[in-house]
């Protein structure tokens, strides 16, 4: 990016901090490597949000959701399984809970802020609403959720003066998020919509607004972006996957356009997640689609008892961890015919019993799980 200055080090009494430049400026893009990049990027997503029309994509959208929240939180150090998304907390190990928590609030996070952004643009208020609902109850709750920090953060170090990284001081905040929402809702200054979220992405790590939380919020205002500004019909694009698959380089990259005021970096680094993330989506849209047409032929032995089955397998494409007593609400049966079921169901090979117990089965469509891992 021509003329990239990402910003200074500041003395503040005791403690340096990095003050970035303000974005909400004129960008000149003349990297044909970007451009080029760019290009191919366009082309993928927009394959990937057209194979949304073809598949049911409240299915979709419930299980990448799931999968975003695992992976995003992972990269925090939570540690819980995508399946585990789909139970309910009482047959979660009591060690596991708080981090079963932190996902179930990201993902009420991502369904709040997708809905808010029919009446709202993409603005601070948007982002606070997000934060205060990632932090509700759960490690962090004490590190005011949905308000922006006042007082100084660090990563890494055990104190300020050997952090690694020391974002700008509290009373930078509202300026330069400010600034951030000016740029992210600013026509003025053309520049391609997936150049603009990479930076927004950079910009909001660098401020880091927020005493905890930040590296999950940045991640989940990417699709956010990208739908307030049509470029997604829907939140089929989630990054996390790419970024905890490459965290290391996530972190280089970010670090490297503070200290060596190299965007160009970062941003083909992040167009690159936009490719492969994209075709890895439209190969899962395939493989839902073919899967659906297996399943639907494996269960047209069971004769009258298809159609019950085809309920149950509606749900499992949107849920898929199960017991007895779901399928007897979803069928409208006694428990003794929805077990018949689930056995129907295990002996095709679509159900698989996962608690080895006796009592308080559990059942997963594991076929359709291993998808999403």
């Amino acid at each position: 990016m021509k003329n990239f200055n990402s910003g200074r080090v500041v003395n503040v009494g005791y403690y340096a901090a990095f003050m970035p430049e303000i974005i909400d400026r004129v960008w000149e893009v003349d990297d044909m490597a970007i451009i080029t990049m760019l290009t191919e990027a366009d082309r993928e997503l927009g394959r990937l949000d057209m194979y949304s029309h073809y598949v049911n994509i409240e299915h979709y959208i419930s299980m990448h959701l799931a999968k975003e929240a695992t992976l995003s939180s992972r990269i925090e150090g939570t540690r819980t399984q995508i399946e585990e998304v789909f139970m309910d907390e009482a047959v979660i190990a009591f060690e596991k809970r708080n981090d079963w928590q932190e996902v179930q609030n990201y993902i009420t996070a991502m369904k709040i802020s997708m809905a808010q952004l029919q009446d709202l643009p993409f603005s601070s208020r948007l982002i606070r609403n997000g934060h205060a609902k990632i932090l509700s109850g759960v490690r962090g709750s004490d590190k005011q959720p949905g308000e922006f920090r006042r007082s100084q953060n660090w990563i890494g170090g055990a104190t300020l003066k050997d952090a690694v990284f020391v974002p700008p001081p509290h009373t930078e905040i509202a300026h330069l998020m400010s600034d951030l929402e000016h740029f992210a809702n600013n026509e003025k200054y053309p520049i391609p919509e997936l150049l603009k979220v990479a930076i927004l992405h950079y910009q909001f790590e660098t401020i880091h607004p927020f005493l905890d939380g930040n590296g999950r919020v940045g991640r989940m205002l990417i699709p956010l972006y990208l739908m307030s500004k049509g470029v997604l019909k829907q939140p089929v694009l989630y990054l996390s996957g790419f970024f905890e698959k490459h965290r290391s380089l996530y972190y280089d990259n970010l670090t490297r356009v503070r200290t060596h005021h190299d965007l160009a970096q970062w941003l083909k680094f992040f167009l690159v997640g936009i490719i492969e993330t994209a075709k890895h989506g439209v190969k899962t849209f395939d493989s839902i689609l073919r899967l659906q047409k297996e399943v639907d032929i494996k269960l047209s032995p069971l004769g009258s008892r298809a159609i019950n089955a085809r309920k149950v397998m509606d749900h499992l494409f949107r849920s898929p961890i199960v017991d007895a007593q779901q399928v007897a609400a979803i069928t409208g049966k006694s428990n003794v015919s929805a077990y018949k079921l689930i056995a129907d169901l295990e002996h095709l090979g679509i159900l698989e019993e996962m608690t080895g117990g006796q009592r308080g089965r559990l059942y997963r469509f594991k076929e359709y799980l291993d998808l999403f891992n």
